[in-house]
């Protein structure tokens, strides 16, 4: 990292650059003097976490292993409850155990939590009945209840973001020290209207089968488990939007010579901050963190090549993501073309699907919503064209809940757009429900096999 550019790097230098989706506020001082308050509080992950994370996301990258991020479109810091976290924890955990059994490889667990407070919106303002108002950016930058002392961005709110993201990843850690995500023990992720779906004796196979494997291996080895298999890390994730909240906790390491943003383990760029002469991108440059960047059909190969040289100059294994959401209609054109620049530039990156943002549409009755077999057939071409390629998909990024939602249609049980007015609770984005997303493991557990070992459909 420690190139002629970066030497001279502050967490500051993206004040030089236009930055877009940034809140405006009222008062300065006040701003300045969260921000110092900010600075000055421990961090919420430290470096040597980040670089296990890098060096996980490296072994991805060659196709010895395969992520898992997934969580909420945003958070709310009314998510910040015991069992709402737990919760996420569970479905992610359950995901991880069906991949793990159907990819026969490692799975890193990524979390979109602890800090997925702040959302880019498409107009600064928006209006009601004649009434215009500041949009909602997140529970970090304002609030969502539309009167105008709500929308009001203040700067409070950002100390209440961090307190929130320390609290959730604070608890997800205890749980995983105590032994909550071994995977012994998968009782105790029991999600329990899980009974009632479907996929649970499907479930139950996976879950006796790695049970009978870790028996037979501990048996052989002399009452030795797998650690790497037993033990699970949980890292987190999340969007770095603010730039003020970011750069307030990026420090310096001095044993590793490196900036580290210490807000989260793996931040990532969304397509609509990603300009090459714009402040995120100059932000992100400079951190040692692994990085995810959003692209999609409206990249082009100088904005997408620009990226990968300059986030990752060194080619460093496990640095960069690149999280394609081109949607089921444009994956086709998109991605092999996305292949080929990258190719082109001799850099190698870490690819991940998101087949839930370029899938998003209005229902019949006006909400939001993605339907499951637009997910399920982006994925589906993800897999192949890579394949295709002579490329290698690493990852997929979902958005989904624990809960018993109805954001999204389709799915084993059919939901259609009638059935989302049942559950919907999603602030901004829709989400997959525990039934649906733990479908999606399954599939995507088939989908990532060798094609001569693929269920037949």
């Amino acid at each position: 990292m420690r190139t002629t550019d970066t030497i001279s790097w502050q967490p500051t230098s993206w004040t030089t650059r236009q930055a877009q989706q940034q809140p405006r506020y009222d008062d300065d001082g006040e701003l300045a003097n969260v921000i110092a308050q900010l600075s000055r509080l421990p961090p919420i992950v430290v470096s040597w976490e980040i670089e296990t994370l890098r060096e996980r996301l490296a072994n991805a990258q060659r196709g010895n292993a395969f992520l898992l991020m997934g969580g909420d479109c945003a958070e709310t810091f009314e998510d910040c409850e015991s069992d709402k976290i737990a919760t996420k924890l569970k479905i992610l955990l359950q995901m991880s155990l069906v991949l793990l059994h159907g990819l026969k490889k490692p799975i890193i667990r990524v979390g979109r939590m602890a800090g997925q407070y702040a959302k880019p919106r498409s107009a600064d303002t928006e209006t009601i009945d004649g009434v215009t108002l500041p949009s909602f950016r997140g529970a970090l930058v304002n609030r969502p209840e539309f009167v105008p002392e709500a929308r009001i961005a203040d700067p409070e709110l950002l100390l209440r973001g961090y307190e929130r993201a320390a609290l959730t990843l604070n608890f997800v850690r205890a749980l995983s020290d105590g032994g909550f995500s071994d995977l012994h023990h998968p009782q105790y992720w029991d999600l329990g209207f899980l009974n009632h779906s479907p996929l649970k004796n499907q479930y139950q196979k996976i879950v006796d089968s790695i049970a009978e494997s870790l028996e037979f291996f501990e048996r052989v080895s002399g009452g030795r488990a797998p650690h790497e298999v037993t033990a699970v890390d949980f890292f987190a994730s999340h969007e770095g939007l603010h730039l003020l909240y970011e750069q307030a906790q990026t420090r310096f390491i001095p044993r590793q010579k490196r900036w580290y943003n210490l807000s989260t383990h793996m931040p990532w760029i969304g397509m609509r901050t990603a300009q090459l002469d714009g402040a995120h991108v100059e932000f992100f440059r400079g951190i040692a963190n692994p990085i995810g960047v959003k692209i999609g059909a409206a990249m082009d190969d100088g904005w997408l090549q620009g990226l990968v040289t300059t986030l990752n100059p060194q080619n460093l294994p496990g640095r960069l993501a690149l999280i394609h959401r081109f949607g089921a209609k444009d994956i086709e054109k998109s991605l092999p073309r996305a292949i080929a620049a990258v190719r082109e530039t001799g850099q190698q990156v870490l690819w991940i699907c998101d087949p839930m943002h370029g899938n998003t549409e209005t229902s019949s009755g006006g909400l939001k919503t993605r339907r499951f077999e637009n997910i399920m057939r982006e994925l589906e071409l993800a897999f192949r064209l890579h394949a295709e390629h002579g490329s290698y998909l690493g990852g997929v990024h979902i958005e989904l809940t624990g809960e018993d939602v109805t954001e999204c249609t389709g799915g084993a049980r059919g939901l259609t757009d009638g059935d989302l007015q049942r559950a919907y609770r999603s602030t901004v984005d829709p989400r997959l429900n525990y039934e649906q997303s733990l479908e999606l493991a399954m599939l995507i557990g088939d989908l990532g096999k060798p094609a001569v070992n693929r269920s037949t459909p």
